[in-house]
């Protein structure tokens, strides 16, 4: 079987075909898809998609895009509530991202703490999103670290040094459709760590992998990712497959598939 940890369909993207979107990834052999909130809103449509389909899961959780002003009491607040519903399985998609100008740092980090502790109140794993920020990321988790932290790096884009880190503090490692880029730094990545660190994802609808790059990732193409980490590692690709399965019902504590 494969698995999407992280695939936003719920997003508008989908509305028009969601239902066709479900069928090919159960043609597919896709039996575990998450699907994460980036605030309050989509954290809420994420538990509505979850409570509809029996393999789909969700996460609670405020990106940091969401986080341009300090954010009010009353999210984190609303996003607690949410976090109880059965379904849910992670705080996230949570994070710091410094690409784009005009980010309020400091309204970040105090957003990615607030999350942190969440997530150890609930004992609950976490999604990490992070862009160009790797230094302050790590340097939060270790101050935030506590005995129960674990989770995963979304859309993983570090090189081995990083991979390395991230590992250390507990975290697994989220291969997404860029591994199939001629540029990607992530064959390496994928070579230097345990078949045990790793998770795939698609992120879609964004980030297709090759040859569907520059169209509407879907959740049925995180096969092509769990085929191109059999490569890289040399395994069969149901080796891969049942890896990535084994890490994912683990890390996430779902009922076997």
């Amino acid at each position: 079987m494969f698995v999407d940890t992280h695939c936003h369909l719920s997003f508008p993207e989908f509305d028009q075909d969601r239902n066709e979107v479900i069928a090919r990834l159960t043609e597919g052999n896709v039996s575990v898809l998450i699907d994460p909130g980036i605030n309050v809103e989509t954290s809420r449509k994420s538990i509505e998609l979850a409570g509809n389909v029996d393999f789909i899961y969700a996460n609670v959780g405020l990106h940091p895009h969401e986080t341009e002003h300090p954010v009010n009491k009353n999210v984190y607040d609303e996003l607690a509530s949410l976090a109880l519903s059965p379904k849910v399985v992670a705080i996230g998609e949570i994070g710091l991202d410094y690409h784009y100008p005009g980010y309020n740092r400091s309204a970040q980090h105090e957003a990615f703490r607030e999350m942190l502790r969440l997530a150890k109140f609930l004992d609950m794993p976490v999604v990490i999103h992070c862009r160009d920020a790797w230094e302050d990321m790590l340097h939060i988790l270790s101050e935030e670290n506590h005995s129960a932290m674990r989770g995963v790096m979304h859309c993983f884009s570090g090189d081995t040094v990083i991979a390395d880190a991230c590992i250390r503090k507990g975290f697994k490692l989220s291969i997404p459709g860029t591994v199939t880029y001629k540029r990607s730094l992530l064959p390496d990545v994928i070579r230097s760590v345990s078949l045990d660190d790793l998770l795939t994802e698609t992120d879609a609808p964004y980030l297709a992998p090759v040859p569907y790059r520059g169209k509407r990732n879907e959740p049925a193409y995180v096969r092509i990712v769990t085929e191109c980490i059999a490569r890289i590692r040399e395994i069969s690709v149901e080796e891969s497959a049942q890896g990535i399965a084994r890490n994912t019902i683990e890390l996430f504590r779902l009922p076997p598939a």
